[in-house]
Parts: structure tokens; C-alpha cells; sequence
């Protein structure tokens, strides 16, 4: 025998950061001193290294809810929130927004029912495929332990994604446990499942390790990612401060007053501030204080004196008042599902940017006192608590809309062939026209001309984003996103598969692999096919092994990475992960597997790597066991497809 039974894999070592259906309800009133409601959190505040934490806010007027307590509260609902931003209930039943939290809410499909019946809104179930509830490696089953905090951020959540699109799907994925890692891993899940839009309404101080977690977990092109900035007032959280994230603030929402019909100010709450770490992006392009990334970049309601309506029942007795920062990064990545899909190469935290005329700009409050008034006190433009402001519809959310009365078309995707002459016109509309153009992003080669046109002969193979901006006479501008995808002249094509020795039959040639874990049958564990296996891990005792190949993806490809995998375990838990196989492209964290998902048989896992067209990217498997009952992960038959 190769191994006594085998190994599993511990968690990948990352710090982190540090209540009958009544009548619908009237909208909120403004809060004023003598009317406050007592408000309590409701995940625990004390984040160690490590750990993040909710950003949930609940009003709790026990006397209230005894005396009445399936009384609908008077938070704002959907018709609410949509006509303070501006919104039309739409959504396309092909848009997913994903909500990624800690730990499970048993309740929460049986409470969005609820939510949903009562404000009249269509039935988002798992039979007709509108909800779907998984754990953070994307299966239905163990789900994690139940919690009844992170139970009310999970109402908190799904609510308003049904508040402001009643047209998206809804896919809630469950972290194992408030880590970074395990929150990170679902955040790779739900893109991986294919959501363009996920909400983050968690957080904790920042340590240094923030570079990290951006390439393993955030840095996801053509995805609108939020995070809740938190409830702390001034300070920063990650992973608002990721650059690849939109840092979503907060306000006070009331009903009455100025040209909208609603009022806004800052949020006290609302969190905000410098990063110590990550790098100020390049779509930031407004003056923060900050030598760094800032938060916010938007914000939207979040105080819970003036918050939002919640059915909850795992660890709340129905309908409730919920506020927090936490009740804003959904509302924000439901706006980008309604404005539509992102540009595939796209970073969407820099539409609003590019757009800051399309949102409501909030001009008073603040969150405390600092150092720089801008980065805790509103003003005209932006500000730390509000970032650029909240929704006035979805220009602000999507590539190639107006900014100043100019919009710019979108060409749509381009393609050429390296050494291959290409020409594009580009066109604008509106504003006071006589349009000057420039371009950022272009393929080497190419230019744009002050005409707004694109030519030139490009020279290297790659996956360009492009934004092109338009000027009239005025000073308006507009601008809009786009790919250009450029092939190598020598045409490798599109099709057929990339890696060398796929199922292993030539043993170890062209992989990388730690002793023993190319080999042929041993005890229990056969091969998928043929005659050979990568057999990681099975030891019962700390162990680490690797397996790798270096693969070339030509650009403008899609391409799947595939394997069949077998998790045999002598584990008898049903809840923590003790070993873990975790599947890598570079730096990027494709899949991860542990003694939790142990079966009968080989099952084929699916990943799509397109991301990384039109480069040669290492492809790597690592198995962790740790110090006692094996846990094997066999793998056979991988391929790399394109098409």
C-alpha cells in the first residue's frame, strides 16, 4: 500500500481583516431625536485577525414587537426604494445577483416567500430556478452551521435584491465561517456560477494582506462586485478598499423635500477613510486626501432610523427595521443587474466615475470628525461617507452611458489579427456636439484619431479593454468600455485541447508533481481511466502535495478547465473542513474541495478560464492534510478545452 488512508486540506493561511401578510406599509417618516429607535447589530463586533463581520443593523423595539409582533414595520419596501432612486421594476431573468455571507440561514428561502407575497412581487423559488442556496465550494449540501446573526444579514440581503430587481435570480452563497479565506472562496463561487453582480456586506480592518486577497479573490473582470464600507464611521474596511471592488457607503433616507422628492444626508455611521495597503486605482480620479484607495465610491440607505423593511425568522420573530451599510451593497449591485451586463474586461467600480452626473449627490451629514473634512463630512462631489452619491436611475452603472448630455455608441467587441491593418469609426450623440475623441487601453499599434477614429496595424496578441471618450464643445463628455481582442497572426485557433499528458498515462511527463502522486491504482483508488492517477494527499498526518502544468490559452478563446475528482475521507464531521484541495490559475483561486465534499465514484468539475486568453497561465492543485484521518483527492482525466 502506497499510503494508509488518506488526507485532508486545511484552510488556505490567510489573515484577514481584522416577523399573516398585513398591509403593505407606509414609508418611512424622518427620524427625529425624540423618536429614535434602540438598534443593536446583530452579527458579533469583535473581529480578530482573520475574521471578518457583518454589517447589519436591526431596530429593536421589544416592547413594540410584543404587542404586536407580526406588525409590518414601517421601513421603507421596493415601491420605496425604487422610486428614491429613481428605479423601474425590471431585471432580466437571465441577470444573477449573488449575496455571499457567513454561515446558513435555514429560514431564508421560506422568508423571502413571505417578503416577496406580501409586497406583491413574483415567486423566486428553488423550483422555478429563481433562488438557489449553496456553500462556498457551490454545492447544495452540508451547507454550514446555522447562525442567527449572519441569519438576519441573509434576510437583510436577499430582500433587497428582490426590492430593487423582482426580475433577477437570486444566489446566495454560504462561507463556511466569517474568514476571508472561506468569505474569498465564495466570492470565487458565485463567479464561477456565473453571477456578473455580487454583494459583500461584511468587512474588518485592514493588515497588510489586502494585495493578496485582491488577486485570489476580487480581481474578477466584467463582474460588479460591492462591499459595505461599515458602521463604524470614519475607518477603513476591506474588502471595500479592494480596487476592484465598488466601496458602497451609506445615508439617511427620508420621503419629502427638494427636486427628487427625497431627502438624503450622510449616514453617522457610514464608514469611510484611507488605505493603508491597496493602491489607489486609476478610476479614482477625484481628490480624496488619501495617498491611497478611499472609501466610498457610492453610498445609498443604511441609517436603520430611516432603513428598510426585513422578514426574518431565524433569530427574529418576523418583520423588523434593518439598516447598516449592509442594507446598501445589495441595493448598489442590484442597480448595476438592472443596468446591464458589464464589459467583459471591464472593472464596474469605475462607471460611476466616469458618470458622477448620473447620481444624487449628497451634500450634508458626515460620519464624524478627521483630519481631511472631505473624507468624513459631505459636500458637493465626493465625499468619504457617500462617495460620488447614490442612484438616479442606472446611467451610473453602466458601460457607455452619458455624462454631460454626450453618449458615446458602443462598438460592441472587436477582433483582429496581430500584423493585420484594422479601422473602427466611433460615433457620439447629444451634448453640443463638434465631439474631440481620445482613448485609453488601445492594442500597441493602434491610435485614435481626434475624429474618433481607430486604425492602425496592432503587434502583440491579447485581450484589450478599450474606453474611448468623446468631448463636445462644452466640455461634456461621454464615454464607453469595450473589448478588442487581438489573435496571433499565426492562427492557433479555437478549438481542441491544451494540456499534455491529460490523464497522466505517460506518468509524470509535462507535470510538476510531489512524489508518489503520479501513480497507477493503490488500495481503493482506481483511476478514472486508463491506468493512471494523480493521487494527492491519504496519508492521516500533516501533508502537503502539488501537482502543476503550465498551459497557453490563445487569445480571443473561451476555454474550460475540466478534471474528474474522487474526496474519499476518514473524517466523520459534517461541518468543518479539516483537508482541502484547492485548484489555481497563477495566483487566481479557481475551486476548492475538502473532506465535506468526500462521495462514491468520480464526479467532472467544470471551471471556465477564459479570463486568461491570451496567456500561458500554471495550473496548479494543491492538497493540505492535516494531522490525523486521511482524506484523499484523486484526479484524472483534466483537460483544457477551447472552442
Amino acid at each position: 500500500m502506497r499510503r494508509s488512508p488518506r488526507r485532508v486540506l486545511a484552510t488556505a493561511a490567510f489573515a484577514a481583516l481584522a416577523l399573516t401578510a398585513p398591509a403593505l406599509p407606509a414609508a418611512a417618516v424622518p427620524a427625529t431625536a425624540a423618536a429614535l429607535h434602540p438598534t443593536a447589530r446583530v452579527c458579533a463586533q469583535a473581529v480578530k485577525p482573520g475574521m471578518a463581520t457583518c454589517f447589519a443593523e436591526r431596530q429593536t423595539d421589544t416592547m413594540r414587537a410584543a404587542l404586536t409582533p407580526n406588525a409590518l414595520p414601517s421601513g421603507f419596501g421596493p415601491s420605496g426604494l425604487r422610486s428614491a432612486y429613481n428605479l423601474t421594476a425590471s431585471g432580466s431573468a437571465s441577470a444573477t445577483v449573488a449575496i455571499v455571507d457567513s454561515n446558513d440561514d435555514p429560514n431564508a428561502e421560506a422568508d423571502l416567500a413571505t417578503y416577496r407575497s406580501t409586497y406583491g412581487l413574483p415567486a423566486c423559488t428553488t423550483a422555478n430556478g429563481c433562488f438557489k442556496k449553496v456553500n462556498e465550494n457551490g454545492q447544495a449540501s452540508p451547507l454550514p452551521a446555522a447562525d442567527s446573526g449572519w441569519a438576519g444579514e441573509i434576510s437583510l440581503d436577499v430582500d433587497m435584491v428582490s426590492a430593487i430587481c423582482p426580475g433577477c435570480h437570486i444566489l446566495l452563497v454560504e462561507a463556511n465561517q466569517a474568514s476571508m479565506a472561506d468569505l474569498g472562496t465564495a466570492v470565487n463561487t458565485a463567479v464561477s456560477q456565473g453571477a456578473k453582480y455580487v454583494s459583500n456586506s461584511y468587512g474588518g480592518g485592514e493588515d497588510g494582506s489586502e494585495t493578496g486577497y485582491d488577486s485570489s479573490y476580487f480581481r474578477h473582470p466584467g463582474v460588479a462586485i460591492t462591499a459595505s464600507t461599515g458602521d463604524n464611521g470614519y475607518g477603513i474596511s476591506y474588502p471595500a478598499s479592494s480596487q476592484y471592488v465598488t466601496a458602497v457607503g451609506g445615508t439617511s433616507l427620508t420621503q419629502g423635500g427638494g427636486t427628487r422628492g427625497w431627502t438624503e444626508t450622510a449616514w453617522s455611521g457610514a464608514g469611510s477613510g484611507c488605505s493603508t495597503s491597496v493602491a489607489k486605482p486609476s478610476f479614482q480620479n477625484v481628490t480624496t486626501g488619501c495617498a491611497k484607495r478611499a472609501n466610498a465610491d457610492v453610498s445609498a440607505v443604511a441609517d436603520p432610523q430611516t432603513g428598510v423593511a426585513v422578514y426574518q425568522t431565524y433569530g427574529g420573530s418576523g418583520w423588523a427595521v434593518y439598516g447598516g451599510t449592509s442594507a446598501s451593497s445589495p441595493i448598489i449591485a442590484s442597480v448595476y443587474a438592472l443596468a446591464g451586463n458589464p464589459g467583459a474586461s471591464d472593472t464596474p467600480a469605475a462607471y460611476p466615475y466616469a458618470h458622477a452626473g448620473n447620481l444624487n449627490d449628497v451634500t450634508s451629514g458626515s460620519n464624524g470628525s478627521c483630519s481631511t473634512a472631505v473624507q468624513c463630512k459631505a459636500g458637493a462631489g465626493w465625499d468619504g461617507p457617500t462617495g460620488l452619491g447614490t442612484p438616479n436611475g442606472t446611467a451610473a452603472f453602466t458601460a457607455g452611458t452619458s455624462t454631460g448630455g454626450v453618449t458615446v455608441a458602443n462598438p460592441g467587441s472587436q477582433s483582429g489579427v496581430a500584423g493585420t491593418s484594422a479601422s473602427l469609426q466611433l460615433s457620439a450623440s447629444g451634448g453640443s456636439g463638434g465631439y474631440t475623441w481620445t482613448a485609453t487601453g488601445l492594442p500597441g499599434g493602434l491610435s485614435i484619431s481626434t475624429s474618433g477614429l481607430i486604425s492602425g496595424t496592432p503587434a502583440t496578441a491579447g485581450t484589450y479593454s478599450v474606453t474611448a471618450t468623446a468631448k463636445d464643445s462644452s466640455g461634456a463628455t461621454g464615454s464607453t468600455t469595450f473589448s478588442w481582442t487581438v489573435t496571433s497572426s499565426g492562427g492557433s485557433g479555437c478549438s481542441g485541447q491544451k494540456l499534455a499528458n491529460p490523464g497522466f498515462e505517460s506518468g509524470a511527463t509535462s507535470w510538476t508533481a510531489s512524489s508518489g502522486v503520479i501513480t497507477t491504482a493503490s488500495g481503493s483508488e482506481t483511476p478514472h481511466s486508463g491506468t493512471y492517477l494523480a493521487y494527492l494527499d491519504g496519508y492521516g498526518s500533516s501533508h502537503t502535495d502539488t501537482l502543476s502544468q503550465p498551459v497557453t490559452i490563445p487569445a480571443g478563446c473561451h476555454a474550460s478547465l475540466s478534471y474528474y475528482l474522487h474526496v474519499d475521507t476518514a473524517e466523520t464531521t459534517t461541518t468543518t473542513q479539516y483537508d482541502k484541495l484547492t485548484v489555481k490559475a497563477g495566483s487566481t483561486t479557481l475551486a476548492t474541495y475538502s473532506n465535506l465534499d468526500k462521495g462514491t465514484g468520480y464526479q467532472q468539475r467544470t471551471v471556465d478560464v477564459s479570463a486568461f486568453a491570451g496567456q500561458t497561465v500554471t495550473l496548479t492543485f494543491t492538497g493540505i492534510e492535516d494531522s490525523s484521518l486521511q482524506t484523499s483527492f484523486c484526479l484524472d482525466d483534466t483537460a483544457v478545452t477551447l472552442s
